[in-house]
């Protein structure tokens, strides 16, 4: 399997996790839209009282900063909540049940494989990819591969996910980059969806 189909695999699974949170993401939105909102109105009215009181020029000058000033903050607001909704998507994986987890890592590892020796290298807090966890991964890899998946001495500075390495290759399928790389491809796609007007 060509690398570029393996990273579409992991890519479109670590796609359908994202959506669950982007669901979830939706509800917060509306709540944090409505207080924007709020806040917007409270803005206008008060813009208002000081356009007013000032010249027609500086009155323009006036709104047009609060204006400006107001769209930086709700872009902000928007930015941050679509980075707490991919960081909620890689917690989420990380902490997965052991069962699911693993099931997911498997997949992973089974997509990821080229030759079926390369080594696991895992995280430095990572209990759940094991030797015996490996072992099963090696009974389920089909014709074609070797089956001497093996766990690397040393350890990555990864929370979740492995690394994929045999030789100076290396398949970076850590949660920190598949969520990465699913932003990169879902971002616009997602904000459309939680900031629709």
């Amino acid at each position: 399997m060509k690398a570029e189909q393996v990273v579409e695999k992991i890519l479109a699974e670590a796609h359908q996790e994202a959506e669950k949170i982007l669901s979830e993401a939706q509800s917060k939105a509306q709540a944090r839209r409505q207080a924007l909102e709020k806040e917007l109105e409270a803005f206008r009215q008060e813009t208002e009282t000081l356009a007013r009181q000032a010249a027609e020029d500086k009155q323009a000058r006036m709104l047009a900063a609060a204006r400006m000033e107001l769209q930086k903050r709700i872009l902000a607001a928007k930015r941050e909540l679509l980075e707490e909704a991919y960081e909620k998507a890689r917690m989420r994986i990380n902490t997965l049940p052991d069962g699911p987890y693993l099931e997911l890592m498997g997949r992973l590892i089974r997509q990821a494989v080229v030759t079926g020796d390369e080594e696991v290298v895992v995280g430095k807090n990572e209990r759940r990819i094991s030797h015996d966890f490996l072992k099963q991964i090696n009974q389920k890899l089909g014709p074609g591969f070797q089956g001497n998946l093996r766990l690397a001495p040393d350890r990555a500075d990864i929370d979740g996910g492995f690394i994929l390495r045999r030789g100076k290759v290396q398949v970076n399928c850590s949660t920190a980059v598949l969520i990465e790389q699913i932003r990169e491809q879902t971002e616009m796609e997602a904000a459309q969806k939680l900031f629709a007007e």
